[in-house]
């Protein structure tokens, strides 16, 4: 699977952002999906999932009620709605999918695309 993020940049405190990440080599239909975003010198945290059944989402307290994650299995795709973003959601951002029918939304994730940074101003 090689997982490709894009829709990162940079914006103002208050706005919005949406990242993509497209999925080849084979359908994502049984992986869990999540995005990730690391800083410097910090572990990289699980911001949101969407389980590959379409019933369950994960959010970290940190992005609750301002993100969304949603997916589309028939595109291979799923994408990341940032809105009221925080000067403290800087960070490098990566899509991964889970192993083949995981259990956990925050675990076992075993695919991974390339970041793509995220810089919020004050």
């Amino acid at each position: 699977v090689q997982l490709q993020a894009s829709g990162g940049g940079f914006v103002q405190a208050g706005g919005s952002l949406r990242l993509s990440c497209a999925a080849s080599g084979r359908t994502l239909s049984r992986n869990n999906m999540g995005w990730f975003r690391q800083v410097p010198g910090k572990e990289r945290d699980l911001v949101a999932a969407f389980s590959w059944d379409y019933v369950s989402t994960y959010y970290s307290d940190s992005v609750k009620g301002r993100f969304t994650i949603s997916r589309d299995n028939a595109k291979n795709m799923v994408d990341l709605q940032m809105n009221n973003l925080k000067p403290e959601d800087t960070a490098v951002y990566y899509c991964a999918a889970s192993a083949d029918w995981a259990g956990s939304l925050t675990s076992d994730y075993r695919y991974w695309g390339h970041g793509t940074q995220v810089t919020v101003s004050s």
